[in-house]
This record gives C-alpha cells, structure tokens and sequence, in this order.
C-alpha cells in the first residue's frame, strides 16, 4: 500500500578534511516537501546538490544531523527524538544507479528473493512473482539466467524486484544513468506507466532534465543542499523561482540591465545597448536595481510574423546545423544570445540580419545579486 511521504526540515552535516584542518559542510541543508500517496516526484539537479543524500536518509542509509521523516504517519527518523529505523524495517523499495541483480540467480529466483526473505512461500510467493514480472514485461524470460539480459532487461528485473513485496515507497536513483540513449527513451516511458499503474508513492532522483519531466508529477531543483523550488513540470519551466532554476532548465540566455519601471506582472528593462526589454517579474525589485533578464533559445523568434512587443534588430554571427534543429548565436541588444529553431532545414547564414523577437511572456527578470 502507497503511503504519503514527508521530510521536514531536513539537514545532513559531514565533516571534511582539508589541508588546513576539518571543516563542517551541509550536504542537506533545511529540506522539506511531503509526497502525496501515488505521486512521483522527482529531485532535479547538477552533482553534489543533496538530493542523493537526501533519498539515501529517506532511505536510512544515511543518518541525518537533524529533521524528521515521516511515511505514512509514522516517524522513521527524528534524530532529536532517538528514533532512527533500520532501512530493512521501512519497508521501501530501491533501484540503484547499477542493476544490483544476483548473477547466480535466474530473473524469477532475483524477483523472489526479497518475499523469500520475508517469509512470503507457496502460491502467495508465485502469484506475487508472476504479477510483478507481467507488469515489466518479463514473464517469457523468468526462468532465463539474468546475466543473460540485456542493460534495459536487467533493470526491469531491478524494479520488478523493488515492487514485489508492495513498498510503502519507491526509491529510484538515477536507475537509468548506466543505459545507453536508446535504451534510455524507451524505458523512461516505461517507468512511470509502471509506478503510475501500481500506484505506488515515488521518490526518484536525476540530474537529466528531460527524464525528470518525463516522469515526475512534481519537480524539485536542488543547489549546494537547498531545495530552490518544488512544483509541477510546466510551473518549474514556465516560472522558475530564480536565476539558477532558469538556467538549469535551459534558460541560459541572460541579459544584464537595470529596471527602469514595473506595471504590474511585468517591468521594463534598460539593457547595454540602451534598448528597453519588457519582461515578466517573478521578485519584489526597486527601480534603478541591476537586473538579469533570461530566457530560452527556444523562444527566441528570428523574424517573426506581425507586429509586437520586443522586436530588435540583430545578426546571426554564427549557425550550427543540427540535423533536426539548428541553432544560432545572434548579436543582439550590445550581447550575444543563443537562438533555436525547430526544423531539418536552417533558414538563415552567417552574417544575415533578422529581427529578434523577445516574448516578454518568456523573458524573466532576476535580481542581478542572486
């Protein structure tokens, strides 16, 4: 049965050794979020962000410095309160980066081994077997050794092994790291038509951003052991929180100015070359402040039709064809920014003009500080 998960002010602290002594770093510093019952959330960022950590103490195989985990009412950690669970006793399913698979064993011996080891026999153990293998497609290989599977095979025994036994929660980290592109594609797809069809709570944690807006209900990006933001694919996209979200999710076009004045949801910008850029505001920010304005190379428009707002002249200075896409560094508004066009055919050369359209709407403004 799915249970709600809830991490509360949580904080991991280990201590590091250095030329000049021993230092004290928060690896997870003051993270909170509860998973609903059957939600998949997923913890998003570069390496070294905490969110390792961070499953591996849901998981108690890590013991946090301070914060509580709560699964399905009960508290499983609470390191002021003496209580720490063994990981055996949490009842929750892992799968690791690597596929863990017993290679002595056959795909129906590695799926049976976890109820085996809880004392689950007979039908109840062949029942609960055959269904788990049915759901990830593998009956017709159960009795094949496992190291005759294939990466993408292997790790479908991985995961019918962490739900045969009816986890109160998933963990999943980054399971499909060792997978090659293909395979990649093929079973991310999978994975969430699985969990979603058990029903099962989830916490799964990758630093690709497309995996994670596949998958997730829910995105969480992570920075040096904080949680910047925890909300829904679109709203992580379409409003990131600040300047780090939006670059970690391809908003890597940032313009440098200072905001002339605010009306309402948006401001306008005064940017290098003395132009005015209109753009969303997300922050409280005094007129006069240095500002960033980012946004996507995919919403940058080169020529678009009709009339609008954010309309500059600009030159391509260089093209790179991509096959399905091409994209283009454009001299724009005394910088360079990255421009992306959809398309097996690139429309312009090296050194054409064009106008560059600026969807305010996409165009998001960030203290210059932060």
């Amino acid at each position: 049965m799915s249970s709600e998960l809830r991490v509360e002010q949580l904080r991991k602290v280990f201590t590091t050794t250095t030329a000049q002594g021993s230092a004290l770093k928060a690896a997870v510093d003051d993270v909170s979020f509860t998973i609903a019952a059957g939600e998949i959330v997923v913890l998003l960022g570069p390496s070294g962000c905490g969110k390792t950590t961070t499953l591996r103490c849901v998981a108690g195989l890590e013991h946090p410095t301070s914060g509580k985990i709560v699964i399905g009412g009960t508290v499983y950690t609470d390191p002021q309160a003496g209580v720490l669970v063994p990981p055996r006793n949490r009842n929750l399913g892992m799968v690791f980066q690597s596929y863990a698979v017993w290679p002595h064993m056959t795909v129906r011996q590695n799926v049976a081994y976890p109820l085996k080891s809880r004392g689950v026999k007979g039908a109840a153990q062949d029942n609960a077997v055959r269904d788990a293998l049915d759901l990830v497609e593998l009956s017709a290989y159960a009795d094949r050794p496992v190291t005759q599977l294939s990466g993408g095979q292997m790790q479908r025994v991985a995961l019918a092994r962490s739900m045969v036994y009816q986890p109160q929660i998933l963990l999943l980290d980054e399971p499909l790291s060792n997978l090659d592109a293909q395979l990649r594609l093929r079973l991310r797809d999978d994975l969430r038509r699985i969990i979603k069809r058990v029903g099962l709570t989830a916490l799964y944690v990758t630093h690709d951003q497309t995996e994670a807006v596949v998958l997730g209900d829910r995105l969480g990006v992570m920075r040096d052991g904080k949680l910047l933001q925890l909300d829904t694919p679109s709203a992580i996209y379409n409003s990131p929180a600040d300047l780090f979200v939006a670059g970690f999710t391809g908003a890597t076009n940032v313009i440098e100015g200072r905001l002339v004045s605010r009306d309402g949801a948006f401001g306008v910008v005064a940017v290098a070359s003395g132009e005015h850029v209109m753009a969303r505001m997300g922050h409280d920010i005094a007129p006069g402040t240095p500002v960033r304005v980012a946004l996507r190379p995919d919403n940058v428009a080169l020529n678009p039709a009709g009339e609008g707002r954010n309309r500059f002249l600009g030159g391509v200075t260089s093209r790179h064809y991509q096959g399905t896409q091409t994209v283009y560094q454009v001299s724009v508004l005394g910088t360079a920014i990255e421009a992306l066009e959809v398309g097996s055919a690139a429309r312009y050369d090296e050194n054409s003009q064009v106008t560059v359209g600026l969807p305010a709407e996409a165009c998001w403004v960030y203290p210059a500080d932060r």
